[in-house]
């Protein structure tokens, strides 16, 4: 009997429906992992296809890709080299399973299918796919291999099944997204796993960027005393190989690879990265284009941009109106100058004296108001997609979790484009996170701007120009009261008086939380962007927009 199990973990970036690129990218892989003599390599969560499939997988057409793809990567395994873990559907007496296939000797050995269905946030798997049986562990080279996928290991019943039949390591595939300092969780969760079985454990995830979900990788190995014994690195492709011996009957890890967990913003602006850069490229981007205000949000997004798509696929706008202050200007070209992008100035005021000529006798003897704000708003939105479509670069929009919370932003206006890095990212955590990167270069980056954003346009107060003096707390609470209410809100799901048993005012907690249901329509018309906390707006936060619920929370 084999005494030493060596499994290459194989940390990949698949593309969802390009089935034959992953299928390249797995073969790349397993090549990878010949080389390093690895007996078995193990892929992440419908791997083949890429996570989540949605309702792809309701297309007999790219079921029957992956099934073949699958047969291919079968077939490759007779040349005696790696086995191979590979993740996709599995159509059975009218059910499709998600399901784990094992590969070995030019043929499929087995599979398993998920049996824990995630149901809630951003997941779900119970709408299309079928709850696969609880099952025993598959044998492999003399190794009784304990399979898993995803949720399966978040609670208690398959691995005490698997553990039970004789499992002799848990080996989970995965498809876990991102949220800020969520590893640790993980890990506690695998522990308790560990814990009840007394196996040792390994998460093999995906690090990739699927519309609003980025998959960070760190995947990790524990040993059966609880020790972690590989921890891979976090937003990087990578493939690691494992060593496991039997010792006192037990399989049993040897020490490798402890990659250090970055830090909380690290880790934000970093998935913000890896978010845009996936996007722009799996939806075949030239780059993107994003107005240029003098302002942290669009200043923090530009530099996100070049970091994650190099300064040369980076375009900045600049649309001044006369109530753009001349500082303003100068900040944002001196942002643009720093990273190297190109900037372009469009005045936007012969736009504005036409929609006041055109609007004039409908709108005559009524007051000035929020309509010719937004008036400008649009006619920026309108510039810069006019120039989206021109040269096929992809509008970034610029707006913060803070201002999407409470409706500040404009519908077709500042609203416009195609994706966000600052959706679920809080107006007190854009300028942390633009003090971060002024400190720092981030690793991968495409850039090699330094100190990116001028100070001035971190510490002057935050205005949307649209109006003569005009700053952001004309209209809001402070930033530091407002994102903690907001999060007491969204996050905690807190009420009106929880919150001011917090010690919140409470006239200023209801016309936030007034401010928040009423912009539902707005969000529900926001493009996607990139996920960070529990309580994404979009999938993970799904109000009604017409909502009669107002009074009862009192």
């Amino acid at each position: 009997m084999a005494e030493t199990l060596k499994l290459a973990l194989a940390q990949l970036d698949p593309h969802i429906g390009a089935v034959e690129a992953n299928l390249a990218g797995i073969r790349r892989a397993r090549a990878e992992a010949a080389r390093l003599g690895a007996d078995l390599l193990v892929t992440p969560e419908f791997s083949i296809g890429g996570y989540p499939p949605e309702d792809l997988v309701r297309k007999p057409a790219f079921v029957a890709a992956c099934e073949e793809a699958i047969a291919a990567l079968a077939a490759d395994t007779v040349d005696g080299g790696p086995g191979v873990v590979v993740g996709g559907p599995w159509r059975e007496d009218g059910k499709l399973y998600n399901a784990a296939f094992l590969l070995d000797g030019g043929a499929i050995v087995a599979r398993r299918a998920k049996h824990e269905l995630p149901n809630y946030g951003v997941f779900d798997d119970k709408r299309v796919f079928d709850q696969g049986p609880l099952a025993g562990p598959v044998s492999f080279r003399g190794f009784r291999l304990g399979l898993m996928i995803c949720e399966d290991w978040w609670l208690p019943t398959v691995a005490e099944t698997l553990a039970e039949s004789g499992a002799e390591v848990l080996l989970s595939i995965n498809g876990s997204p991102f949220e800020v300092e969520k590893q640790e969780h993980r890990i506690q969760l695998a522990l308790s796993r560990v814990v009840e079985t007394g196996l040792g454990f390994v998460f093999c995830a995906q690090v990739a960027g699927q519309d609003e979900l980025v998959f960070e990788g760190a995947s990790f190995v524990l040993n059966p005393d609880r020790s972690l014994a590989v921890q891979l690195p976090f937003f990087e492709e990578r493939l690691a190989l494992t060593e496991w011996q039997r010792r006192d009957g037990r399989l049993v890890c040897t020490p490798g690879e402890i990659a250090a967990e970055p830090p909380r913003l690290e880790q934000i602006y970093r998935s913000m990265m890896l978010g845009l850069a996936d996007y722009v490229r799996k939806n075949r981007f030239p780059g993107v284009i994003l107005g240029l205000s003098g302002g942290i949000d669009s200043a923090l997004s530009a530099a996100v941009a070049a970091d994650a798509l190099g300064p040369a696929r980076v375009r900045a706008v600049m649309l001044p109106s006369p109530y753009t202050g001349a500082e303003s200007l100068e900040d944002a070209l001196e942002c643009a100058r720093r990273l190297a992008i190109g900037c372009d100035s469009i005045p936007i005021s012969p736009a504005m004296g036409a929609f006041q000529s055109m609007l004039a006798p409908v709108f005559d003897g009524r007051q000035a108001d929020a309509t010719e704000e937004n008036i400008q708003a649009r006619a920026r939105g309108i510039t810069l997609m006019a120039l989206s479509n021109k040269f096929g670069d992809m509008l970034l929009t610029t707006g913060n979790k803070s201002e999407m919370s409470v409706g500040y932003a404009t519908l077709y206006g500042d609203m416009c484009g195609g994706y966000s890095v600052l959706k679920d990212v809080y107006k007190t955590t854009v300028f942390a996170l633009a003090r971060w990167r002024n400190e720092k270069v981030p690793p991968h980056s495409l850039s090699s701007a330094r100190s990116p954003i001028p100070e001035r346009i971190i510490t002057k107060p935050p205005s949307a120009e649209l109006k003569p003096n005009q700053t952001d707390q004309d209209t809001l609470p402070p930033y530091d009261v407002l994102d903690a209410i907001l999060e007491g809100l969204i996050e905690g799901e807190q009420s009106v008086d929880a919150l001011v048993a917090r010690g919140f005012d409470r006239p200023t907690v209801l016309r936030v939380w007034r401010m928040l249901d009423r912009a539902e329509y707005k969000r529900r018309q926001a493009p996607p962007g990139v996920k960070i906390t529990s309580r994404a707006f979009g999938r993970d936060r799904r109000y009604p927009i017409t909502n009669g619920f107002t009074d009862l929370i009192f």
